[in-house]
């Protein structure tokens, strides 16, 4: 066996060895102190740490009377915090405009905005941003479809879209709605209660279509081993007694981890249903009514670890920089 043939085994087990004990101290992590130790000031060394864990940020409504500021000051607080990735609830922009260019205004309003956090955002829409066929139209030929899925550490998100009532009905409620804004700018808000729209069950609690919920299932049942499956939508579709296509999710879902999130109300309310957590968001910038509830300006901060998940709502008033400031000027009064 000639020299230089030893020399690339050597070379070979030496390269080898390095690599395994890098691998060795990737999985141990990076703690070190003193070896002479006899006791130590700490309580354990058990870190809450693994290659599964992942957190990201759930904001809500941001429009339905957006004030001003609030929405560029949570994208900035969110960038503090460093998660992986953004989801939302929808009503992203005020939509309620006949002219597409009024639109489409809006949305580069809501992107140029978006764009300046860290994080990828996954965006669901809302009824200010679905209402109708041409708001339908609109959103497919930007963002593509307005109810999709995706994988990430083995945990699933399903994106919703609660304003999924067919082409004839969406021009209806279009038109019902039309009238009912009128009716809110020249009489103001109790006079808009008594509209029609305010009264749909589809402005209440909205729906999806048959094609919708079939699409969900086949998502569900083609990855029957991911640990937990997220919820994002607008509106509580379960309380409509008549979703019967969302309750066929849910079923699709028995024995499962999952957790819902919804917005649209403007105020805070946790249920529990079938032993898992439906979560409705406050407010990340829109009109709040904290007579009626918990409203407050907020996002959801979800770490998810193999079969665990901790929730924690970080109101944005106290979401303070390094200087113990505010990152952008919030006018809140929560």
């Amino acid at each position: 066996m000639n020299l230089k043939f030893l020399r690339y085994i050597a070379y070979i087990l030496n390269f080898g060895i390095i690599i395994l004990i890098l691998g060795c101290k990737s999985h141990k992590g990076d703690f070190s102190t003193d070896s002479n130790l006899k006791t130590q000031p700490w309580t354990h060394t058990a870190f809450d740490a693994s290659e599964e864990k992942f957190s990201f940020a759930v904001f809500s409504d941001l429009t339905g009377g957006e004030r001003e500021n609030i929405f560029e000051a949570g994208v900035s607080q969110i960038n503090l915090m460093r998660p992986e990735f953004i989801v939302n609830v929808g009503d992203l922009i005020e939509g309620a405009e006949k002219d597409a260019t009024v639109w489409n205004a809006q949305w580069d309003s809501f992107d140029e905005r978006a764009q300046k956090a860290k994080a990828p955002i996954f965006y669901t829409g809302g009824n200010h941003d679905l209402t109708g066929n041409l708001a339908h139209g609109i959103w497919k030929e930007r963002y593509g479809p307005s109810y999709y899925h995706f994988i990430y550490k083995n945990t699933l998100f399903l994106i919703l879209d609660t304003e999924d009532h067919g082409a004839a009905r969406h021009d209806e409620i279009e038109a019902i709605r039309n009238e009912a804004i009128i009716v809110y700018k020249t009489k103001g808000v109790e006079a808009y209660k008594q509209t029609e729209y305010a009264n749909l069950p589809e402005q209440k609690w909205g729906d999806i279509s048959r094609s919708q919920s079939d699409y969900f299932i086949s998502v569900i049942e083609d990855n029957p081993s991911v640990t937990w499956t997220f919820l994002l939508l607008h509106k509580p579709i379960w309380e409509n007694p008549k979703s019967s296509n969302f309750n066929t999710i849910e079923k699709a879902l028995n024995g499962k981890n999952y957790t819902v999130f919804n917005g649209h109300t403007h105020l805070y309310k946790h249920t529990k249903r079938f032993g898992q957590d439906y979560i409705n968001l406050a407010t990340t910038g829109g009109k709040q009514f904290p007579e009626r509830g918990l409203s407050f300006d907020h996002f959801l901060w979800v770490t998810v670890d193999n079969n665990e998940v901790s929730l924690a709502n970080l109101k944005m008033s106290g979401v303070l920089d390094k200087q113990g400031k505010l990152p952008v000027h919030l006018n809140t009064e929560n």
